[in-house]
């Protein structure tokens, strides 16, 4: 059996308990902490999908979803090709039309463009996740296996520049590093929805770990999660309240199934939860758009 982990509902408690209230472009006021204390987790000790709630009829979606970006799909249709169908609010004419982007697309400043084709003053688009693969294989001891989502020319809204992304990369700085073969992942996440889109993230790059070091001939070791503006809308607060009374449970466990040999070619269905115990779901917990 894993081992309980509490970080998750730790971070939602101290929110609850220390957090400041603040206004959001959302139209929700939220309740945040600046700089929350990192979320460290042993694979071997079990893989972070949360039990305060079930995913289990939703957990694959954010696997796609990374893999959908790091193949570089920047669309509503070519993201619902890897089984991620939650763009759709984000992607409207309206929200569209505001950024001068066609209906569906995220835009140049969105995940799948900064993963596979991050642009370069030497012309050619720079595929991140292509180096990064090559690099860990070829010189693992370095500390500069990075990727970024941030394209600042796409984002920045002064001095008369128009946006470029429906919305700003939340997450995605993610700093690999190898140590005695073992392979560590620490993801930094600008803003994270903690009840609503942070367990996603946790399964999703917990799950680009296990790829990464499969692909590198490495051992999927740790995955740290770190927030920098973590918050609860108030809108929430009466789910987060329920989960805070279950009694926590320990985490499953994550295998890979019939993995491929290249990192571009990995797929939520190369992925298989076991051992899942979690309370009873949560349902239409408001989610900010």
């Amino acid at each position: 059996m894993n081992a309980i982990n509490t970080q998750y509902r730790d971070l939602l408690k101290k929110v609850l308990d220390e957090g400041v209230t603040v206004p959001s472009q959302q139209g929700v006021d939220a309740k945040m902490i600046m700089g929350a204390p990192p979320m460290r987790f042993r694979l071997s000790e079990g893989f972070p999908v949360i039990t305060e709630r079930d995913l289990s009829k939703f957990w694959r979606a954010p696997i796609g979803e990374i893999f959908a970006f790091i193949n570089g799909a920047r669309t509503q249709e070519e993201l619902e090709t890897y089984g991620c169908k939650w763009w759709k609010a984000w992607v409207t004419p309206e929200k569209c039309a505001k950024r001068g982007l066609d209906t569906g697309d995220l835009g140049p400043g969105s995940y799948g463009a900064a993963f596979h084709d991050f642009p370069t003053s030497e012309g050619e688009s720079f595929n991140q996740f292509k180096y990064l693969i090559k690099q860990i294989k070829e010189q693992p001891q370095l500390r500069t296996h990075f990727v970024t989502p941030w394209i600042p020319q796409y984002i920045y809204r002064v001095d008369g520049r128009q946006q470029k992304v429906v919305v700003c990369p939340c997450h995605g700085w993610m700093h690999f590093r190898v140590v005695e073969n073992k392979l560590f992942l620490h993801m930094f996440q600008r803003s994270g929805d903690l009840p609503v889109g942070v367990p996603s993230n946790l399964i999703q790059y917990s799950a680009l770990l296990l790829a990464v070091a499969h692909v590198t001939g490495l051992e999927p070791y740790e995955y740290v999660h770190t927030i920098s503006d973590a918050h609860i809308y108030l809108d929430q607060l009466d789910s987060v309240e329920e989960m805070l009374t279950r009694e926590p449970r320990p985490l499953p466990t994550m295998k890979l199934v019939d993995p491929p040999n290249d990192i571009f070619s990995f797929r939520k269905e190369n992925f298989e939860l076991v051992d899942y115990n979690p309370h009873p779901a949560i349902k239409k917990i408001p989610a900010a758009i």
